[in-house]
C-alpha cells in the first residue's frame, strides 16, 4: 500500500482493517462466552438431575420417609457443586401407573448467567422418580 501524494486522496479502504477487527472479535467474543455460559448451565442441569434421582432412590429405600429424599438431594448438590446452597429440594410419596407408590423428588436452583452480558439468571426445575420398595 502507498502512501498517497500531497493533495491526493488517500484510499477508501484506508484504516478500515482496525474497525473490522474491532467489530469481528466483539461479535466472537460474545459468541464464546454464550457457548462457555451454556455449558456450565447444561452442567449444573445434569449434576441436578443426576441428585435428584440419587435422592429418589435414597427416599424409595425401605424404611426410610419419602421426604427423606429431598434433603439428601440437597446435601448432594452442595458437595458436588460447592457455593450451591441456593438449591431447594423436595420428596413425596405419589402413585405411579397402575397405583405403583413412587418416590419423586423435586429440585430447582438458580443459575446465575455471569458471563453473558445483561443476562439475570435462569432457574431450573428437575425432578427425579423411583419406585418405593415395599415390604
Amino acid at each position: 500500500m502507498t502512501e498517497a501524494e500531497p493533495g491526493q486522496p488517500a484510499e477508501p479502504d484506508a484504516g478500515s482493517a482496525i474497525v473490522e477487527f474491532v467489530l469481528v472479535s466483539t461479535l466472537l467474543l460474545f459468541l464464546f462466552l454464550g457457548i462457555i455460559q451454556l455449558g456450565l448451565v447444561l452442567y449444573v442441569r445434569n449434576t441436578l438431575v443426576a441428585n435428584a434421582a440419587e435422592g429418589a432412590r435414597h427416599g424409595a429405600n425401605l424404611g426410610v420417609d419419602p421426604a427423606d429424599g429431598g434433603p439428601y438431594a440437597q446435601r448432594l448438590m452442595a458437595e458436588t457443586l460447592p457455593g450451591r446452597s441456593d438449591t431447594s429440594c423436595v420428596g413425596s410419596q405419589v402413585d405411579g401407573p397402575g397405583g405403583v407408590p413412587l418416590v419423586r423428588v423435586e429440585c430447582q436452583v438458580r443459575v446465575p448467567l455471569s458471563l453473558v452480558p445483561f443476562g439475570g439468571g435462569v432457574t431450573l426445575h428437575v425432578s427425579g422418580h423411583a419406585v418405593k420398595e415395599t415390604p
